[in-house]
C-alpha cells in the first residue's frame, strides 16, 4: 500500500491509543519518516510532551480552526519534504518551478516551455536540486518514487528516456548523463554522453 503524505492521528482511538500507534510507526523502517500531527482534547503540557516524545511532528489541541490545522500541515510538510514546496530552481539553462509545475528554457529565440509528465517533472526536480552527483537507479526510485513503491529499476531508465525526449527540442537532453555501471547524473557541463 502507498504511504500517505501526512497522518492526522487522534490520541483517542478504539483498540489502542494514538500515542502507541505513533511509537509503533516511528519504530518501523517503512513508516519512520511519516509526518504525523497528533490531535487531542488534552491540553496539559505533559500530554503535549508525551505526544511529541512518541514521535509526532506537531500537536494540535481540540477545538482548533481549519485554518490553524492547514497551517500546521503546510509547516510539517515543508520541514519533511522541502522540495515539495520549494521555490523555482535554475540549472543548466533550465528553470523549473514547483509552484506552477512548469519547466522552461530561455534561449536566443525567447523562453520555451518544456512539456514533461508528472514523474519526469519529479525526476528532473530531483536532478536539478542535486546536480553533478551520480545517483543509482535504487537511489532515484527511493527519492523520486518513494521507498514504499515496489517498482523495477528498469522503470527509471524508461522515465530518463522520456525526460531526455522532452528536453531534446530545447537542446537539453545531454544534461542527463548515463554513468556506466553506476546510474545517472545531471550535469551543467554536458559532455554529450547520452
Amino acid at each position: 500500500a502507498v504511504l500517505p503524505d501526512l497522518v492526522l492521528l487522534d490520541w483517542m482511538l478504539p483498540g489502542q491509543s494514538g500515542l502507541a500507534l505513533a511509537k509503533q510507526w516511528r519504530g518501523a523502517a517503512r513508516t519512520r519518516e511519516l509526518p504525523i500531527i497528533m490531535l487531542t482534547a488534552r491540553s496539559d503540557e505533559a500530554d503535549k510532551i508525551g505526544g511529541l516524545d512518541a514521535g509526532a511532528d506537531d500537536y494540535l489541541t481540540k477545538p482548533f480552526s481549519t485554518k490553524e490545522l492547514l497551517a500546521r500541515i503546510r509547516a510539517v510538510l515543508r520541514r519533511k519534504a522541502p522540495e515539495a514546496l520549494d521555490s523555482a530552481v535554475e540549472a543548466g539553462g533550465l528553470k523549473l518551478d514547483p509552484a506552477t509545475r512548469r519547466v522552461t528554457r530561455a534561449g536566443t529565440d525567447g523562453v520555451r516551455e518544456v512539456r514533461v509528465g508528472p514523474t519526469e517533472f519529479r525526476l528532473l526536480h530531483f536532478f536539478m536540486t542535486h546536480p553533478e552527483r551520480v545517483h543509482s537507479r535504487a537511489q532515484l526510485l527511493d527519492r523520486v518514487w518513494g521507498d514504499h513503491v515496489f517498482i523495477e529499476e528498469r522503470t527509471v531508465d524508461v522515465h530518463v528516456k522520456r525526460l531526455r525526449e522532452a528536453l531534446q527540442p530545447v537542446q537539453c537532453a545531454t544534461l542527463i548523463e548515463t554513468v556506466r555501471g553506476a546510474g545517472y547524473r545531471f550535469t551543467q557541463q554536458p559532455g554529450g554522453a547520452a
